[in-house]
């Protein structure tokens, strides 16, 4: 009996409550521009600008997802992902510019991707130097393994595999395999 009530109580909390939590925050956060994708269900989140963001259909996000656009108020979306796409907990998307991420990506938990930068100049604190930028394009079928980081103005081709903890300072072509800090070509597909 203890058993059965358990998967109960289980069941109609995945199943229903949480189905009906996802479907109120993605009303609210359609409203509030995001634009999100049919079939994808929305976890509790952090996002700066909603309007920023556009998450196509069918994607799987996990909690504690960070949307950050730094800067102004201004039209988006500036943070684009592609439909059938896996973004794991706690990935974070500091962006100023753009990043596009394309279809049937996997990103696992902990990924970053920062497309700006600091300046660092003699002479005035680093702070208050005008920060450098350039948009992110990670191509369609990649995957990226847990914690891995990319920075300012990288282009991933399709099909393309970064491994885990890497640290992704240049461009990768399509169906490489990168690994390291910073992230160098071990193989290919």
């Amino acid at each position: 009996m203890k058993k059965t009530l358990q998967k109960s109580i289980f069941v109609l909390r995945v199943r229903f409550v949480n189905k009906f939590i996802s479907y109120c925050r993605k009303s609210w956060l359609q409203l509030c521009g995001m634009k999100i994708g049919k079939s994808t269900g929305i976890p509790k989140m952090q996002y700066t600008w909603p309007h920023q963001v556009a998450i196509g259909d069918n994607c799987r996000l996990e909690h504690n997802i960070y949307f950050h656009y730094d800067g102004i108020w201004k039209q988006g979306p500036s943070i684009i992902i592609g439909n059938n796409a896996f973004v794991g907990f706690g990935c974070e998307f500091n962006i100023t510019k753009k990043i596009t991420i394309g279809n049937d990506c996997l990103i696992a938990s902990g990924c970053k991707f920062i497309d700006h930068n600091h300046g660092t100049a003699q002479g005035s604190l680093m702070r208050e130097q005008k920060s450098t930028e350039d948009a992110i394009v990670i191509g369609n079928n990649v995957w990226l393994g847990v914690n891995v980081t990319v920075l300012k103005g990288i282009t991933i081709g399709d099909g393309a595999v970064v491994a885990a903890g890497a640290v992704v300072t240049k461009s990768i072509a399509a169906n490489e395999i990168w690994a390291g800090i910073p992230a160098k070509k071990i193989g290919e597909r």
